[in-house]
């Protein structure tokens, strides 16, 4: 295993930061919450993405989650609740931007839930390594919440839009063998050989012209690049449907763990007969 050292001059609380020669690691250090992210969270993920991707030395990032229940499951209800909208909206892009442009590798190491805007995390990674146990999926639709930029549009060109129109409309989980076969994952393996397949492949990449690499990854970044610009239209868009009574109706049912009414909020003229007493 690799032998990885904390990196000095950051005083990270939601974060663990980490390098070894040629690569550096960052752990969503909540597992307590299955590793979902606060504005706060964001934050510091955005300053560990910035520093790696300016560090000469390193040549790839790793992405992962504390512990074995999580990789991390998208934002925090509890601080959602305290109406942190603000500067989540202004700090997830910047994370996803940051993932995308970083001139290197970003590998996720999933060890257990990619739910939500955590599964969005994982698939803005250049490559992703499963355990056996991840579970990945969508919660959006029933929680008041959705990600039309990189969550849907870009979803679509990994995995078909039949498969992305499947797993935002219907919110099921798929296994990682499931991930595997949609092309979700590049690889999955027993969780005890998570952490040493991730090190492979980092230094397999290490072995390769770090100039070809990253004319590589602009290359393909280039084919999706219009997202970039979705995404920020997607985000004003967002912020004010959270604030409508159909939002907070479908968050308040999850959390209650009620059946929400199907018919709440649908327009009376096209369902003839269905509202009538």
């Amino acid at each position: 295993m690799a032998q990885w050292e904390k990196v000095a001059g950051f005083n990270f609380t939601d974060i663990i930061y980490e390098k070894r020669p040629g690569v550096a690691r960052i752990t969503i250090n909540r597992p307590q919450a299955f590793n979902a992210f606060t504005s706060h969270t964001g934050k510091e993920l955005g300053e560990a993405l910035m520093d790696a991707g300016e560090d000469d030395k390193i040549g790839v990032v790793v992405l992962t989650g504390a512990g074995n229940k999580a990789f991390c499951t998208g934002g925090d209800a509890k601080e959602a609740e305290a109406g942190y909208r603000s500067d989540m909206l202004k700090n997830v892009p910047r994370v996803h931007t940051l993932i995308r442009e970083t001139p290197k590798p970003v590998i996720a190491a999933v060890n257990g839930f990619a739910i939500g805007g955590g599964q969005v995390l994982h698939q803005l990674c250049d490559l992703t390594i499963a355990s056996e146990t991840a579970q990945f999926g969508q919660a959006g639709p029933m929680v008041g919440s959705y990600d039309a930029a990189y969550g849907a549009a870009y979803l679509t060109r990994i995995v078909g839009e039949k498969k992305a129109r499947e797993i935002w409309y219907l919110c099921r989980r798929y296994t990682a063998k499931e991930a595997l076969e949609m092309g979700l994952v590049n690889a999955v393996v027993p969780p005890d050989k998570l952490e040493e397949e991730v090190d492979k492949w980092c230094d397999e990449i290490l072995a390769k012209s770090p100039g070809a690499i990253r004319a590589l990854k602009y290359a393909f970044n280039a084919v999706s690049a219009d997202i970039r610009g979705l995404e920020l239209l997607m985000y004003d868009a967002i912020w004010k449907y959270y604030g409508s009574e159909e939002a907070k109706y479908y968050k308040q049912s999850f959390w209650e763990k009620k059946k929400p009414d199907p018919l709440k909020f649908r327009r009376k003229e096209s369902f003839p007969g269905v509202y009538e007493e």
